[in-house]
């Protein structure tokens, strides 16, 4: 008897024992260095190129300042590094602690050229939350620029450690106010967003608005460094990275304003509607037949499933490898040369809502996922599909 598309096809395995890749976090983490209180950190490779260009500035800088043999400014620049650096991840740790401290997980802390991130598992829950883990980061840098500004205070001037302590106080001071200022992707953005979330009670609006004013943090940044360079206020050389802070910013701004976006969208996701309808063929099917079969059927665009001689599906063919076959070779060509095995594909109960689809999908990536009803097989999501839905004036490519 022909099969028919409406008909659910017996899953090969219980939905508990599919494949799950693991999470691929929104950037490369680098370099793993170790834990600290738990939380793994990273060090990502931009990080240490900038390490050693701060090192040889700095070296030369305080060799010249207090008179200082070669070796010593050397030893004094790489002090000063490894206090930079752990000023950042004190900084960074603020915000983890504090994350944890409200019951979320944080998967790591990762050092980069300018600066570092903390990388968490979930949303903050609450307006309130978001506020205290955004604030967390620069309460820590503005306790560390305090005490490094009475240390410097209290030291002698033109001594290695006044000049280590004046540093380190500009440093975190800087750090503290610049990133209060209230645009994403900085932690002042963040906060933005909590007290817009908290007075609208719209999550989505609070990100809009945190990323627009990125954008104008983001332009202000550029146009105040071109001003401070042409007034001589400000090193040549600090020009170009001061210029990729600022694009940095526009960049994340602009992502924010995207991903707010994309997730207003979320309640649109209905697995039950997207996911394309599947066709079984047998396996050993030549290509060219399952094709007109499912031609026949009146389903040109259903996936095709691979079942054993039970009726089991086995496999999925890959629309791209069977498109790739030349039609004179099809006839000739099992279905199964161009399938991959069910067990390779992640699956989604088609009861899942948009949150937990879009959790399932950054959690497991993939280009296609089964989606069963129980351990029934009732269609195939294509990651494309789900990404022409959340972004229908994006040009996709095939």
């Amino acid at each position: 008897m022909t099969p028919t598309a409406a008909r659910p096809v017996r899953s090969i395995v219980p939905m508990e024992q599919t494949s799950r890749p693991p999470r691929r976090p929104d950037r490369r983490p680098g370099l793993s260095v170790g834990r600290v209180f738990g939380v793994p950190l990273h060090l990502n490779g931009s990080m240490v190129l900038l390490a050693l260009l701060v090192a040889v500035l700095y070296a030369e800088f305080a060799r010249r300042q207090l008179d200082l043999p070669q070796v010593s400014g050397y030893l004094i620049g790489f002090g000063f590094v490894v206090s930079l650096l752990g000023s950042v991840l004190l900084h960074e740790l603020g915000h983890a602690l504090t994350a944890r401290r409200y019951g979320i997980g944080v998967r790591g802390i990762t050092l980069e050229l300018l600066g570092g991130y903390t990388e968490m598992d979930r949303d903050a829950p609450s307006p309130r939350v978001d506020l205290l883990v955004s604030l967390a980061g620069p309460a820590v840098s503005a306790v560390l620029g305090i005490g490094a500004v009475v240390a410097t205070l209290a030291l002698p001037e033109r001594t290695v450690a006044h000049q280590l302590a004046f540093q380190l106080a500009v440093s975190n001071v800087i750090v503290a106010l610049f990133n209060i200022l209230p645009g994403l992707p900085l932690d002042g953005g963040r906060a933005l967003r909590a007290l817009v979330w908290g007075l609208t009670h719209d999550r989505h609006r609070g990100t809009e608005v945190a990323g627009w004013a990125g954008r104008v943090v983001a332009a202000g940044t550029a146009a105040l460094v071109l001003l401070l360079t042409l007034a001589d206020y400000l090193a040549p050389l600090a020009l170009p990275l001061m210029l990729l802070v600022a694009i940095t910013l526009w960049r994340g701004a602009g992502q924010s304003i995207r991903a707010a976006r994309v997730s207003r969208r979320f309640p649109l996701i209905d697995l039950s509607r997207l996911a394309r309808p599947v066709w079984p063929v047998a396996t050993g099917t030549p290509l060219s037949e399952a094709q007109r079969q499912r031609a026949e059927g009146g389903q040109p665009g259903a996936a095709l499933l691979v079942t054993d001689s039970t009726g089991r599906p086995v496999a999925l063919v890959d629309p791209a490898a069977a498109d790739a076959v030349p039609a004179e070779r099809r006839p000739w060509l099992a279905v199964d040369a161009v399938a991959r095995s069910l067990g390779t594909l992640p699956a989604l109960p088609v009861g899942l809502d948009g949150e937990r689809v879009m959790d399932a999908v950054q959690t497991h990536p993939g280009a296609q996922y089964v989606v069963t009803a129980g351990e029934d097989v009732v269609g195939i999501l294509h990651i494309a599909d789900l990404a022409q839905l959340l972004e229908p004036n994006r040009k996709m490519t095939s």
